[in-house]
């Protein structure tokens, strides 16, 4: 069950839109969801929903605000009749594209949508695919498998400042986007049709869910962006999660997720990058027989983590960062790197 307590604010440490981060009288921090209750300020009392922080999970200490006791009201009517978080006491009319836009073409013309399993996986995705195409207009759906609010993730900011992301869309659940949208494949649709995307990301938002079970963890949701990709006549690449750091044995190598999603779960045909610096991941597919199903392809991949320190991004995955995970990015910028050479040009991924 969750735990809510009573604290008073006493600084505000960092806003944007639809988010602040501030510091409680107990020397706690919590952060803010503004599209949902409205700002807070210096000596609001406010109920602090700790649930996360209590159980240890992957906050990085970081409390809810759910309520502002110092305000009577607060009102910010919605866009459109559409509900996120139904039934829920923060359920919002956030409205959704859809509403506004009935006559959206329903295939993807071989768009790529590069299915990512990890929200870390966005930022070598996106820069590599920006160094290699500077005029594409790159999109990013986030799913509801994680975190909903896309204001709270400083990776999608970041990536969006720096320009390596032009337009996001929220799906299902998921909420905060510059699109709403219903669904997934729907909002594949509204990114190429409504934002003008030549590439498409997928993946969830922060705070993906593990179990160590052969099914249950978040990632799996792969396999139906990857299936969404094909029907809707796009071109489905799937990111391969790959890393020689992990300490866990079911993520070490080649991992269980992508395994799983790649010899068992998704029905399409997928391109399957593989970086040449990282020759093991090659043997690894063949291994579990995902060369027999799948177009596995193999690029050159610049070094992603330059691209992003020159813009000042830092990303961390499983908390640590590019130094220590060299092949968890090149194996994931090996995906940005095949989703610019899909259009039929000189040296393009023959799917």
């Amino acid at each position: 069950m969750p735990r809510f307590v009573t604290r008073t604010v006493i600084s505000i440490l960092d806003e944007r839109p639809g988010l602040q981060r501030v510091e409680l009288d107990d020397g706690s921090r919590a952060y803010v969801l503004t599209a949902l209750i409205g700002p807070v300020a210096d000596g609001d009392d406010v109920v602090v929903n700790t649930t996360a922080v209590d159980l240890g999970l992957g906050t990085g200490g970081w409390h809810v605000v759910h309520w502002n006791l110092s305000r009577r009201g607060w009102d910010a009517p919605g866009p459109g009749h559409v509900l996120k978080l139904r039934y829920t006491s923060l359920q919002v009319d956030s409205g959704v594209a859809e509403e506004r836009h009935a006559d959206v073409p329903t295939a993807l013309d071989g768009c790529p949508v590069v299915a990512c399993g990890l929200h870390s996986q966005l930022a070598p995705v996106a820069a590599a695919l920006r160094a290699c195409r500077p005029a594409w207009r790159i999109a990013y759906v986030m799913t509801d498998t994680a975190a909903l609010p896309l204001a709270l993730s400083d990776l999608v900011a970041s990536l969006t400042r720096a320009g390596f992301v032009d337009v996001t869309v929220t799906a299902g659940q998921a909420f905060g986007g510059d699109l709403e949208a219903v669904n997934v494949p729907s909002a594949l649709t509204l990114a190429r049709a409504t934002g003008g995307a030549d590439a498409v990301i997928v993946g969830m938002g922060p705070g993906g869910v593990g179990t160590a079970t052969s099914l249950g963890f978040g990632a799996l949701e792969q396999a139906a962006v990857l299936d969404a990709a094909e029907w809707l006549g796009g071109t489905p690449i799937a990111c391969l999660r790959y890393s020689e750091a992990d300490a866990r044995e079911r993520h070490r190598g080649l991992s269980h997720h992508s395994v799983t999603v790649l010899a068992r779960a998704t029905h399409a045909r997928c391109v399957v990058p593989v970086p040449d610096s990282v020759p093991a991941v090659a043997a690894a597919l063949a291994d579990a027989g995902i060369d027999r199903r799948h177009h596995v392809v193999t690029v050159s991949v610049p070094d992603v983590s330059s691209l992003l320190a020159a813009t000042e991004i830092e990303v961390t995955t499983m908390g640590r960062a590019a130094a220590a995970e060299r092949e968890f990015f090149a194996v994931a910028a090996a995906a940005g790197v095949a989703a610019a050479s899909i259009r039929g040009e000189p040296g393009t991924v023959q799917v």
